[in-house]
């Protein structure tokens, strides 16, 4: 990560809903640990010789859905890295309106993907599931660098949610996540029934 502005001091004014943010910010951090958690649960009943394998030619194997995964971390990571590089553009008022997060987790709605997946961003399984761990890891470092901050400012676009904050950002890490669990979890289901098929 490049060098980052030290914090700007917070006036007695703001104080309060600094502190109030930084709470939040670590119910963030707690749903993003629950969050990779569970989809490591959800792969780990993905056999490793099916780690690649479609369910369906329409649908994406294990393997892609965590690259896929990976994938998105590291752009918002590196979009946040930029963002603060400089200082926060002021936003209009209506721009902070948004489709809510919690509806990201809910898969009501299936969107395509803005990151390409190909079979480029798959992989052996546990080489897979180490680095998805290890993107985690720069996400929280991230997180724990910018503490000092008042992030809410900072905004920066979604293709189909509209403009969030940096912490919004973050929150959305974790949706996107636990979105994709239930994905890993049908995936595995379908292979099972697919396995079963070829059995009788």
């Amino acid at each position: 990560m490049r060098w980052r502005r030290p914090a700007e001091p917070i006036s007695k004014a703001a104080s309060t809903s600094f502190f109030e943010t930084v709470k939040s910010v670590d119910k963030t951090i707690e749903k993003l640990a629950r969050s990779q958690k569970g989809f490591l649960f959800a792969a780990d009943a993905v056999p490793v010789e099916q780690w690649e394998t479609r369910p369906h030619k329409e649908r994406w194997s294990a393997g892609e859905l965590a690259g896929h995964l990976m994938a998105t971390e590291r752009r918002i990571l590196s979009g946040l890295d930029r963002l603060l590089q400089k200082p926060p553009a002021p936003q209009p008022f209506w721009k902070r309106f948004h489709i809510p997060i919690a509806l990201v987790e809910a898969r009501l709605v299936r969107l395509k993907a803005p990151v390409a997946v190909d079979g480029k961003i798959s992989g052996e399984k546990d080489e897979m599931l180490a680095e998805l761990r290890g993107v985690r890891e720069r996400t929280l470092a991230f997180i724990d660098e910018t503490k000092g901050r008042d992030l809410s400012q900072n905004c920066m676009p979604h293709p189909f949610l509209g403009t969030l904050t940096a912490y919004e950002w973050f929150e959305f890490i974790a949706a996107h996540e636990i979105r994709h669990t239930k994905q890993m979890a049908e995936i595995s289901k379908a292979l099972l029934k697919n396995i079963t098929k070829l059995q009788k």
